[in-house]
Order: structure tokens, then sequence, then C-alpha cells
């Protein structure tokens, strides 16, 4: 997730750099033949270019809001998961026997959904698994193309264990069970945002139009200067484009990219906080960021 007080114009120019290359060149080759060469007498409506950058605003205006609620669905989903994780070790913490083999089953708990935290995160942007989530599944000897899926079982499994031992009122057991329901569907809701493709053909029909618009600027402009000409065909479409991929940057929150939700950074605050709840120190060491962004 980029910082608000720190943000890398380096690192957005380099993802639009080819198109403002392209902007560029075609902005000096058209202003100059629109001045000395065989198209000079080429005259396009000014309200033509002007009809088509309304429809283009339209429709990137709409990009952008769509782009963004998925963006802040997905960073919605992460607090509702840092909240539901509280309230599971609160449950079980406060649920289950005051005694030494109570708060074990609370550690294991807090320690289980930690790793069920990184999972996630790391199941979502399809990178390797670290060394927690590792070392947990060599411990249980499972295995499972969807580990957080996997380990939201183990919950259920150890749950269905310690309400037999310590006789647990069903009620709590309810209580707790549905607080793994509620991550269950925060998973899910995640996964939906990964799997669900914003439509390609929507997105070629925008960058289609920029182009289009970018071709008749320097024809419907007033001739007067050349550079100013070509300034105003270079900024304009500059200016969609920018527009543009803000949105494609946003659109796909999961992709391991410093626009990303901060999945990682949430994981370890969530698993400094579970340990402190019952009793353990914290395994993190939360750092001031040293870049424009948290991951």
């Amino acid at each position: 997730m980029l910082i608000k007080k720190r943000i890398s114009v380096l690192y957005f120019l380099k993802t639009i750099k080819w198109d403002i290359l392209a902007i560029v060149c075609y902005a000096i080759i058209a202003g100059t033949f629109d001045h000395y060469g065989v198209v000079k007498q080429v005259s396009i409506p000014l309200a033509v270019t002007a009809f088509a950058g309304t429809i283009l605003s339209l429709l990137l205006a709409f990009r952008t809001s769509q782009s963004y609620e998925r963006w802040w669905e997905a960073r919605v989903v992460w607090g509702a998961i840092v909240n539901d994780s509280r309230t599971l070790i609160r449950q079980v913490k406060q649920f289950m026997p005051k005694n030494t083999e109570g708060l074990e089953v609370a550690k294991n708990f807090a320690r289980r959904q930690s790793v069920w935290c990184f999972a996630l995160s790391e199941s979502l942007r399809k990178t390797g698994h670290c060394t927690k989530v590792t070392d947990y599944f060599s411990q249980t000897g499972d295995d499972s193309n969807n580990k957080p899926n996997l380990i939201l079982d183990h919950h259920a499994d150890k749950l269905a264990i310690a309400a037999e031992k310590f006789d647990l009122n069903p009620n709590k057991q309810v209580q707790i069970d549905s607080t793994i329901a509620r991550l269950c569907d925060a998973m899910g809701k995640c996964e939906r945002i990964k799997n669900t493709v914003f439509p390609r053909a929507y997105s070629l029909l925008i960058h289609f139009l920029i182009y289009v618009l970018m071709t008749m600027l320097p024809f419907g402009l007033e001739d007067q200067s050349k550079f100013i000409e070509i300034s105003l065909t270079i900024v304009v479409p500059s200016l969609f484009i920018a527009i543009e991929q803000t949105a494609i940057l946003m659109q796909d929150p999961f992709e391991n990219r410093p626009t990303d939700t901060p999945m990682t950074a949430l994981s370890k605050s969530i698993e400094n906080t579970l340990m402190e709840m019952v009793g353990e120190p914290p395994v993190n060491v939360i750092e001031p960021p040293v870049s424009y962004y948290i991951m």
C-alpha cells in the first residue's frame, strides 16, 4: 500500500513510459506536419474532439470508480480479518477453563490463526510460503492446495476436541464457530476479488479512445503556435493515460505490487496482538517503513 507522505513518481512513470513515449513522438510528428507538411489543410472541428473527450472522461470516471471499489473492498475485508482474529482468540481465551490446559488451547489457536493470516496473504499473491507456514504444515503432516482453508478446518477440529474435553457450553461453541465462519467468508471474498478479472474489452476500449483523441487533437487546435499545439497534444492524452493507469493499479489489490493491500504488515500486526492476548511476547518487530509503500 502506498504511504500518503511518500509517493514515488518514478514508479508511476515507469508503468506508463511507453505510452508517454508514443504520445510524444506522435505529437511532434503530427504538430510539425500540421504546420509545414501536406496535412496542413486538414482541420477537424474542435467540437468533435471535445465530444470524444467527454465520452472518454465519462468512461474513465466509471472505470476509476469501479477499480477503487475493488481496492477498498479488499481493505475492508482485511480490516474484518483483523477484528475477527482478535475476537476468535478472545472467545477461546474466555470460554476455555482458566487453567494451564485451557490457556494452552488458546495459545494454539493464536499461533494457528497467525499462520492462517500469512498463508492467506501468500496464497492471494501467489508467492512462496514463508517459514511460519511451511513449519506449521510440516508439524501437522497435512497439505492442501488451499492451505488457508485447511487451517480453518484445523480450527474447527480443535474446537470440537476442546468442547468435548472441557464439556464446553454449546452456546459458547456456536459463538466461536460463528467467528471461524466469518473468517471463512472473508477468505472467500478475497478469493472472489482475486479471481474476478476486470473486463479486458472495457480497458481496450478506453485505451483505443485515448489514442483516437490524441490523433484528432492536433487537427482541432488553433495553428498559431506549433509549440503550444505539440504541448497540448502531449499533455491532454498523457493525463488520460495517467488516470487509466491509476485505475489499472487499483483494480487488482492482491498482485504483490506497491499498491497492494498491506497484507504482510497486517499479518505481522495481527500475530503480535494475538500473542500478547495469550501472554506471549511479540514475535515481529514492526519497524517504520523505509520506502514509499508497505506490503
